[in-house]
């Protein structure tokens, strides 16, 4: 072993110095291998810059293996070039599988841009949302019904991702669903999951339509496994009902200048009246609430459970129906 030693030390530290030196270059082959492989080696890092990398080095190192077999006849020079060929097309194979596997549809790709990206939102955490609802978009033909008032059950929660819905009760026009907006967000609010309600609305498409849906129960699942997931979808809601109640509110005026959103109980009712206090607006939402007129209300149990955001809009009005009333009543 010691022996050995100084042998090495002298043929690293003094190696033999060349006796005469080429006269001629490499081939054509040689030359093109090298300069494959020094762009290869330029390559960036991440999945893309991987992609790029091995690309490059697998015809680089092909074209060494011919050099070997066909210029410098060497087998070894060969052998060992065309496995690092083979070791090339191996790891892009698993880059391709990779990224293919990551790959999410375009439809999904432009949500996540318009809903979550904004909110900086994983997209690890983005494709737990899409593989809950099996990264399928559901169509919906003009005229079609989403939802019928009364037969239709509460067993699943849409996103609409082009085109527009009308929602109407009773034959009476309330407002449209746009794009990114939910479909029966009232709807999912206003029952406990182990309760079974049906829509209180109706919903047509007045176009050609796409949605995302989420059935009910894988939901809850996503929801009770994941509590980041849950406040997401719960912002998310309370979001798009408090852009349904504005926009409902926009629909009716007062004359004495008040807006009421007409999915609160029985409140249009009385929007008819000349003149009206604030214990007919009581008594009117009294009324709603047990008849459970709107949506927004649970169907279950001795008493109605109100959303918070309907409690309230109906606080407010009937205080502003009071001082009305007051006014016009010294």
């Amino acid at each position: 072993m010691s022996a050995s030693s100084p042998s090495w030390a002298r043929a690293v530290l003094q190696p033999p110095a060349c006796d005469a030196w080429k006269e001629h270059m490499e081939g054509a082959a040689y030359q093109l291998a090298s300069c494959i492989v020094l762009l290869g080696y330029m390559g960036g890092s991440g999945i893309f810059g991987s992609l790029y990398i091995f690309g490059l080095l697998a015809p680089g190192y092909f074209c060494y293996a011919l050099w070997g077999w066909l210029s410098a006849c060497g087998l070894d020079v060969f052998v060992w070039n065309m496995l690092l060929v083979l070791l090339c097309l191996l790891q892009l194979a698993h880059l391709a599988y990779r990224l293919r596997k990551d790959t999410i549809p375009p439809e999904f790709d432009l949500l996540y841009k318009t809903m979550y990206l904004p909110l900086q939102v994983p997209l690890e955490v983005y494709r737990e949302i899409v593989k809950c609802c099996e990264e399928q978009v559901q169509p919906l033909a003009r005229d079609q019904n989403y939802a019928v008032e009364g037969k239709t059950p509460i067993d699943r929660l849409s996103l609409l991702l082009s085109g527009r819905v009308r929602v109407s009760q009773d034959g009476q026009f309330l407002h449209y669903v746009f794009p990114y907006q939910f479909l029966d967000s009232p709807e999912w609010e206003s029952l406990r999951p182990s309760e079974e309600g049906t829509f209180q609305v109706t919903l047509t498409a007045e176009t050609d339509c796409s949605y995302v849906t989420w059935p009910r129960r894988r939901l809850y699942l996503l929801l009770r496994k994941d509590r980041y997931v849950a406040r997401l979808f719960s912002s998310h809601l309370g979001y798009d009902i408090s852009e349904k109640l504005y926009s409902l509110n926009e629909k009716l005026f007062a004359k004495f200048g008040l807006r009421f959103d007409i999915r609160l109980p029985s409140l249009y009712h009385v929007l008819g009246a000349g003149r009206f206090c604030s214990a007919d607006v009581e008594s009117s939402v009294q009324a709603g609430m047990n008849t459970h007129h709107t949506s927004l209300f649970s169907s279950k149990g001795n008493h109605p459970k109100m959303h918070p955001l309907i409690a309230s809009c109906t606080y407010l009005v009937l205080n502003a129906s009071s001082l009305l009333c007051m006014g016009e009543n010294p």
